[in-house]
């Protein structure tokens, strides 16, 4: 029979990430299984569970994502050899839920850790605010966690130049002087392209020239797609197993007008996407502090952003129609109306009891 071990299931974890950080192997091969994080956030019903259950290939109908959820996925190197493992991690709610984007990126996760920014093609008008809300706090955050992991660590400014939130770009990279690199991978995936197709030439020419700009500025690979296209998603899963597994994204590019864009990182220049689109625009009337700021009064005089009035109401879960429970929300209904009561009644008492004082 053999012996038990006496050790802790803590002992044994530590155990398993001191053999893993020293090289040793789970095969017969002596290889290491790899892991990467995926962040996936982007607009509200955008269709990232879609695309993300159709990139993993499971047959199973999505479901709207509650706040922040978290799944996996594997994929072997070979036979008999240890699995490559992907945490993916999904954020709902569009923007009104930004606060939490803080909690997949750790000191562990961020040195694996790439986004997918999902946009609704078929919704112009939001579309702007959500990718600069969004990246903007993935950004902070991102830097946050490694201005902290440089200072936890002995020499730590001495190292600042492997610092990911200072990537380093090839130095033949297109415009690799005038862009601003998101600090970790990035692909950006204007989903629902089926609907995309139906618009004015006009406002997609600018949509489209937009986020050209807007993936060359960031260093990010930019895909057009839709769930409801096998070839495009096919594209879209080689670009996604680029960063979930390391796998090669392909050589497919594609910039042109009648067809949907696929553009891997530095594939772009800005000669090529040229300046904004401005038909019925002054530009020399807009007043930019910089190219990202003119791009952005161009797109939103053609696309004005929508009411925040709406997000900020979302902020509370329980008021997003997305989310409805409909006994539970009865239920809530009927708690809220007691507890008006309660207080009318205490308000009452109280008017009373001063009256006798």
């Amino acid at each position: 029979m053999a012996k038990m071990s006496s050790d802790t299931l803590w002992e044994l974890a530590a155990a398993e990430v001191q053999r893993q950080e020293s090289g040793a192997g789970e095969g017969d091969g002596g290889e290491t299984v790899c892991e990467r994080s995926v962040f996936l956030i982007g607009s509200k019903t955008g269709g990232k569970t879609s695309i993300l259950l159709r990139c993993l290939e499971r047959d199973e109908p999505p479901k709207p994502t509650l706040a922040l959820e978290y799944t996996f996925g594997r994929r072997a190197k070979g036979h008999n050899t240890p699995k490559d493992i992907a945490h993916l991690w999904e954020l709902g709610g569009g923007t009104s839920l930004s606060d939490l984007i803080q909690i997949p990126i750790t000191p562990d996760s961020i040195r694996s850790l790439s986004f997918v920014l999902v946009l609704d093609l078929s919704k112009p008008n939001a579309l702007w605010g959500t990718m600069e809300k969004l990246l903007n706090a993935a950004q902070a955050h991102v830097g946050k966690v490694f201005s902290e992991a440089q200072k936890s660590k002995p020499g730590g400014k001495r190292q600042k130049a492997a610092h990911p939130a200072a990537r380093v770009l090839p130095k033949d990279y297109p415009d690799r002087e005038l862009i601003s690199p998101f600090p970790v991978p990035l692909l950006i995936i204007g989903s629902k392209y089926d609907l995309f197709q139906d618009f004015d030439s006009d406002e997609k020419k600018v949509i489209r020239k937009t986020l050209r700009f807007l993936a060359h500025y960031y260093a990010a690979s930019l895909i057009f797609t839709s769930i409801k296209s096998e070839s495009l998603m096919s594209k879209t899963k080689s670009f996604f197993s680029h960063l979930a597994f390391g796998l090669d994204r392909g050589k497919t590019v594609s910039c042109d007008s009648g067809k949907p864009l696929i553009i891997p990182a530095g594939s772009d220049s800005f000669s090529q996407i040229g300046s904004p689109p401005s038909t019925d625009i002054d530009i020399t009337s807009l007043h930019a502090k910089n190219p990202k700021d003119l791009w952005k009064k161009v797109y939103e005089r053609v696309f004005p952003s929508e009411s925040h009035s709406e997000q900020r109401e979302l902020k509370d879960p329980a008021k997003d129609p997305q989310y409805s429970e409909p006994q539970i929300d009865a239920m809530r209904a009927q708690k809220d109306q007691e507890l008006e009561q309660y207080k009318r009644n205490a308000a009452k008492s109280w008017k009373e009891l001063q009256l006798e004082t």
